[in-house]
């Protein structure tokens, strides 16, 4: 037997640990798990480079739970401990078995995945336990070693008569750490940190139809049959799936595979992913992983953390903010890294070099998948845009890489169903669309019945309209009016102005009225509508054009929706909505209301000035009630 004192920099190392050095208490089984996988997955290395010899067989880690004694117990098949090992990478605590480890095996290359941190992750049982014990046998002939502490600096270790190679952790739970003795506590805790942990996790026995048993017939006194039941035995319950479709090669993989990997992972979700991206990357870090898109609503306000990070299958976050760029975080799915560190804190993963070199990577798969799939099938491509749309607007917008590869196979449809790419845009429309000084002119809607009146003067124009109805829409045309090299291209609502403004052409139409009749019908119609609002233009347009119009002007709308959603001038969205009231000159309902007395002056202007509004869904309350009223005493 022996006793010391654990080497150790400060006075008591475990409040320390208790309080401060991890945030999640939860996290103390993660730990100790991903240390019984370490000793497993570095036999299973040293069998095979013939520095052990011994037979692998089929090692498993248990987990069990006394309630009874108040203990929980981490039993793995590894490669144990000596006494002096024991010494060495528990008792000094500055030394790290997994550090050697890699120390001595560098230039091996078949090291990969076997190296963990034994050390400072074991002593996290400390957290819920005010007792840890340790028995282990090593692999090497050497007697079992038993190390026990009660939470302060000092420890024993003596021998122990286990005959069976591997490492038992007994926690002794505190009191205020009853929680952990709980069977569904214990069984969430492996779920979500180690549903697919490389070796097998046995927790309890679960009963199933005893494989080798047939039920037979048997027949009553009445000779009536019936089949026996069926013998049920007990396993072991395995809470793990140790071979996850993201440690597999694509080639191995059908495409239910990857349909049933995402129900394991969403058990709760419904519909089927549109697509999936399978990451594999060992160069210039190791990477794997699978990504799948989601079908998106069409707001931004929608639950993200949903990829789920791992280090060699242990589960370390889903809050990957820093890790995977941030329009890539309404996706779902895996990412696994032996780079990255399991390390409870996330601004040391965000500062971790690595970790930012696989945010790039990760960007450039994406964006050469969403092309290839562009290439391959740009009819289902285009039957899956509205779902894709905000998550590609969202990159293109933040990331300049993802945006130059991004134009080539993002879509802009038109009202009428068809999907147009940037480039064949700018083709289809540069002659019928640009205006007398050299403006191009996109036009575009944001609903289709809302604006339905604008849409169709545009269009008997011969005008193409797109229907642009993201939320983050105003922010992306800003961008690709800025970013358009020598090609002139500017968006335009299509309610944004007569449709004869919007694209500006040398032909002007001669107004009906005269100068001194414009001058007299303009404050007449000013009297009549809020001045605060509206602002009131006369334009000569086609007589069988309306003979008023609400628009927008394009600017101030946009920047109020930018405003909105995160950009824009500041303080614009809180300006008051303004709006132009375009009077068409050439509509003879305009010169009746010239030439009508000041009451019926009135009656016209009110009705044709809600007609307008009505267009513009403006139209509410109290004011579509009298116009309502007013409807039916002129048809009376």
């Amino acid at each position: 037997m022996s006793k010391g004192n654990i080497n150790v920099s400060v006075e008591n190392i475990f409040p320390l640990i208790k309080k401060f050095l991890y945030s999640d208490h939860e996290i103390f089984l993660r730990e100790l798990i991903s240390n019984a996988t370490d000793a497993t997955t570095k036999l299973k290395h040293l069998i095979s480079i013939g520095e052990a010899q011994v037979e692998y067989g089929a090692p498993k880690i248990e987990v069990k739970i006394d309630k009874d004694n108040k203990t929980l117990s981490i039993t793995d098949q590894g490669l144990g401990m000596t006494a002096e090992e024991v010494e060495k990478y528990i008792n000094q605590i500055a030394f790290s078995g997994a550090e050697e480890f890699l120390e001595k095996y560098k230039d091996d290359k078949n090291e990969t995945g076997v190296i963990g941190h034994f050390g400072l992750g074991f002593y996290s049982a400390f957290m819920v336990a005010d007792k840890v014990e340790i028995i282990t046998k090593s692999f090497k002939e050497e007697p079992a070693a038993h190390w026990t502490c009660d939470g302060s600096p000092e420890y024993t270790l003596v021998e122990h008569d286990k005959s069976d190679r591997g490492t038992e952790i007994i926690l002794h739970i505190a009191e205020d750490s009853v929680e952990f003795l709980e069977d569904g506590k214990i069984r969430g805790l492996l779920t979500k940190y180690n549903r697919f942990n490389q070796v097998p996790i046995k927790f309890g026995t679960k009963k199933i139809n005893d494989p080798d048993f047939t039920p037979q017939t048997i027949t009553d006194e009445e000779g009536k049959e019936t089949k026996e039941p069926h013998k049920q035995i007990d396993v072991d319950d395995i809470i793990n799936n140790t071979e996850p479709a993201w440690t597999k090669k694509p080639a191995d993989l059908e495409a239910d595979d990857y349909k049933n990997f995402y129900r394991e992972l969403y058990p709760m979700q419904f519909e089927e992913s549109l697509f999936h991206i399978h990451l594999n990357v060992d160069y210039p870090f190791n990477l794997t992983g699978i990504l799948f898109f989601p079908k998106l609503s069409q707001n931004l306000d929608m639950q993200k953390d949903k990829i789920q990070l791992y280090q060699n299958q242990v589960f370390v976050t889903d809050n990957v903010e820093g890790i995977v760029p941030d329009f890539l975080q309404m996706l779902k799915g895996v990412i696994d890294s032996p780079d990255i560190p399991l390390n409870v804190s996330r601004s040391y993963l965000q500062a971790d070099g690595a970790v930012k070199k696989i945010s790039g990577y990760i960007t450039k798969k994406v964006a050469d998948k969403l092309s290839s799939l562009f290439k391959k099938d740009r009819e289902d491509f285009e039957k899956k845009w509205n779902d894709i749309k905000v998550i590609i607007e969202y990159g293109m917008l933040s990331e300049e890489k993802f945006f130059d590869k991004a134009k080539k196979f993002a879509l802009y449809p038109t009202v009428n169903d068809e999907y147009f790419t940037f480039d064949e845009l700018v083709e289809k429309t540069k002659d019928s669309q640009t205006d007398k000084d050299g403006n191009h002119i996109i036009l575009y809607a944001a609903n289709k019945d809302a604006q339905h009146a604008y849409i169709e003067a545009a269009k008997a124009k011969g005008y193409e309209v797109l229907l642009l109805d993201s939320p983050i829409v105003s922010h992306l045309m800003q961008k690709l009016e800025t970013s358009g090299g020598d090609t002139k291209v500017q968006f335009t609502r299509v309610d944004a102005d007569h449709v004869d403004n919007l694209i500006k052409k040398d032909d002007t139409v001669i107004s009906k009225l005269s100068d001194e009749e414009k001058d007299k019908l303009k404050p007449i119609i000013e009297g009549s509508v809020p001045k605060e609002s509206y602002t009131v233009q006369l334009e000569s347009m086609d007589s069988d054009a309306s003979p008023f119009l609400i628009t927008v002007p394009e600017f101030m709308r946009r920047m109020k929706e930018m405003s909105a959603s995160g950009g824009g001038m500041m303080g614009m969205g809180n300006l008051p909505e303004m709006y132009n009231l375009v009077v068409n000159t050439n509509h003879q309902l305009v010169s009746d209301i010239l030439n009508a007395d000041e009451d019926k002056q009135k009656e016209l202007i009110s009705q044709a000035f809600d007609l307008a509004k009505l267009s513009q869904n403006l139209l509410h309350g109290e004011e579509l009630t009298n116009f309502i009223k007013r409807s039916y005493n002129l048809i009376k």
